[in-house]
């Protein structure tokens, strides 16, 4: 009597693992008509992810008409890069339009891939008309203080007077030094009282004489307006985040990825009428779907459960993963950025399923095939590093559990990667810093 051994989940990923050619034309046309294309990344410091991500938005922009590309950046920061590839700063180069993003971790936008792309999209705009230049923005909410110089800054331009009242609300936060963090720290404790009726009240009223400042010079008017209510609203809600972050993890979580999720319809609202197509760049947890993922236990949502909520079938999601080799991190907030040693990834994690195939690297699509379907949807451990890396905390610091099928679209699998290099580099960097407990303590 004959049996039939049923085929290991290596081999089934195996047989469904397209090559990563260059060009990626397969990848393409599977995205096809889709007009919301998030493209993750499982570190904050990863070349491959970002030149693979950067070579993906070039050919969304160049053939199928993508607008916007936004980032998990701070908005001013953002802008200034925007107004750089429309011609609309005295920024000489890339370099110097990206000199705004000085706060840490500088190095997720300040690298060589942004460079080159940030140059790319200038000259793509050179020659197009104004309903076929790309903007770039960002949609994170940690620039509360450089926001509110932003809105001061626009009023000054169009209403002294209207400055000098926003002046006088923001003048709420001075006495807390410039840092947000302290500001939430001693509200949350009520040692001191928010300033939240003041910050809401300068976002409605600039809201209330939108036509009246638009109406001034034509687009350039409605584009200025526009980018100083994003920075108004971001005030306010970073305002909130900041109280929050000192009442538990789920609440700060979700204001910050309820407002990335928001910032990004504003900029397709404001871009042709809604139908602006627009990629966008973050970490995978941000992008993959949150209900995918333990996250969902403890009540967290991300902006790739919203977007798909929101906009459904229009919105494709692309996730990475590597099994090892290097990344950009630090070993704690504000330390220097190295180019650290990633541990090769940890039994029943995707990424040890993926390295057990023996291939360099592959890309799976996710809604094709019942049996790859099956497979990864059993539960497993997914690995994420942001901008600190801790090997010898591995589990506990950079796992979660999550079901690939239901959390992307895409997954794209490089075996070995290296770090991304930042433009600002110390001499520490390029010594490649081994964990103490590699390889042996795992």
């Amino acid at each position: 009597m004959l049996t039939h051994s049923m085929p290991s989940a290596s081999s089934v990923v195996t047989s469904a693992a397209k090559p990563i050619a260059d060009g990626h034309d397969e990848l393409i046309k599977l995205i096809g008509d889709s007009e919301i294309v998030l493209i993750g990344e499982a570190s904050h410091g990863t070349h491959d992810f970002y030149s693979v991500r950067e070579e993906l938005t070039r050919r969304l922009i160049a053939e199928k008409g993508f607008r916007i590309v936004a980032l998990e950046a701070d908005w001013p920061d953002a802008l200034r890069v925007s107004r750089y590839v429309n011609g609309r700063s005295d920024d000489k180069n890339a370099q110097e339009a990206l000199s705004g993003f000085r706060r840490f971790p500088s190095w997720m936008w300040r690298n060589t891939v942004m460079e080159k792309f940030v140059e790319w999209m200038k000259d793509w705009n050179f020659e197009k008309s104004a309903r076929e230049t790309v903007g770039i923005f960002g949609m994170d909410l940690y620039s509360m203080h450089t926001s509110m110089d932003a809105v001061v800054e626009y009023l000054d331009d169009v209403d002294p007077e209207a400055a000098e009242r926003a002046r006088h609300r923001y003048r709420c936060f001075d006495h807390f030094g410039g840092d947000p963090q302290h500001y939430g720290y001693m509200t949350s404790k009520g040692d001191a009282a928010p300033c939240e009726e003041a910050v809401v009240r300068q976002l409605m009223e600039l809201r209330e004489r939108r036509m009246e400042l638009i109406m001034r010079d034509g687009k350039t008017a409605e584009d200025e307006f526009f980018y100083a209510e994003q920075n108004a609203r971001l005030v306010v809600n970073a305002e909130q985040y900041y109280r929050s972050m000192f009442m538990g993890r789920r609440s700060s979580w979700n204001l910050r990825d309820r407002h990335m999720t928001g910032t990004l319809a504003a900029l397709k609202l404001h871009y042709a009428n809604g139908d602006g197509k627009m990629v966008v760049w973050a970490h995978n947890s941000h992008l993959g779907d949150a209900r995918a993922t333990e996250m969902a236990l403890r009540g967290e949502v991300n902006v790739g459960q919203l977007m798909r909520q929101k906009f459904g079938s229009r919105v494709f999601n692309i996730g990475f993963s590597t099994y090892t080799g290097t990344v950009t991190a630090a070993r704690n907030w504000g330390d220097p950025a190295k180019c650290r040693r990633v541990v090769p990834g940890l039994p029943d994690s995707y990424e040890a399923l993926f390295h057990d195939t023996g291939m360099d690297g592959f890309w799976l699509d996710l809604r094709e095939g019942e049996a790859i379907v099956k497979i990864l949807a059993q539960e497993r451990l997914q690995r994420a590093i942001g901008v600190i890396y801790r090997p010898e905390t591995e589990r506990e610091s950079h796992y979660f559990k999550a079901s690939l099928p239901w959390q992307f679209d895409v997954m794209i699998h490089i075996e070995e990667t290296s770090a991304l290099k930042p433009l600002d580099r110390i001499s520490e960097w390029d010594e490649e810093d081994l964990p103490e407990t590699y390889p042996s303590g795992f």
